[in-house]
């Protein structure tokens, strides 16, 4: 879609710095915005037979606790991914807009996270009925 509609996405260049990628799904009650604070790296050859913007991140705080965190919590396979927002303005838009936020960073610890949504999943099943 992107590279027909908007033909430079597909030629975009990353930097070595910090990043966003964020997903959004719908739980049946409610929306659910996640989000992964990744560290983008320069890659060792050129990328270019990818067909959409050319990045190589590492998620914080490692793959094998992002990758499961996302997986506990629904995260869709199509992301966004941003240099210019930061996970202070998503947590901003989804307290506005009574969307849940969960955050994957260099604190993420797989127990403590799955115990948040499991809160969640209880406030937003009380909360119908308040």
């Amino acid at each position: 879609m992107f590279p027909t509609l908007y033909p430079t996405v597909s030629k975009l260049k990353t930097l070595p710095v910090s990043a966003v990628g964020a997903s959004m799904m719908h739980m049946g009650d409610r929306f659910r915005l996640v989000a992964n604070v990744v560290d983008v790296v320069p890659t060792d050859e050129p990328l270019p037979n990818l067909p959409v913007a050319r990045a190589l991140w590492l998620p914080r705080p490692n793959l094998k606790v992002a990758a499961a965190a996302w997986i506990y919590a629904g995260g869709a396979h199509h992301t966004s991914f941003s240099y210019a927002i930061t996970t202070e303005h998503l947590q901003s838009f989804a307290d506005m807009a009574g969307i849940e936020f969960l955050l994957i960073d260099e604190n993420t610890r797989i127990p403590e996270f799955r115990d948040k949504l499991r809160w969640n999943d209880l406030y937003y099943h009380l909360n119908k009925g308040l």
